[in-house]
């Protein structure tokens, strides 16, 4: 069984920065992707980050430059470093993994909330 963790979440002021993790453990290949997805409230969940063992990284568009995904491979963790935030970026994230060989499943973590506000 796949287990996904996050921790980090919390109020901040815009402009404030936060770091989120999430650790996996379990049966889980070391060839993987570990990403981050929001979901706003009355919006549909939506691609942060992602980040493949290989070392690619995906982005999207409205958090380029603020936000950075790292991982540490040897203990099965992902990070996202969130900086500049903005009220809309405020949601719950959850960590999203996928790994090797059954590329089709996507397993979840329970979401930790995030709250950007003066």
């Amino acid at each position: 069984q796949v287990q996904l963790v996050e921790s980090g979440g919390g109020l901040v002021q815009p402009g404030g920065s936060l770091r989120l993790s999430c650790a996996a453990s379990g049966r889980i290949s070391s060839i993987n992707i570990l990403g981050w997805y929001r979901q706003a409230p009355g919006k549909e969940r939506e691609l942060v980050a992602h980040s493949t063992s290989g070392g690619a990284t995906n982005y999207a568009d409205s958090v380029k430059g603020r936000f950075t995904i790292s991982r540490d491979n040897a203990k099965n963790t992902v990070y996202l470093q969130m900086n500049s935030l903005k009220p809309e970026d405020t949601a719950v994230y959850y960590c999203n993994g996928r790994f090797a060989p059954i590329w089709s499943m996507d397993y979840w973590g329970k979401g930790t909330p995030v709250t950007v506000s003066s």
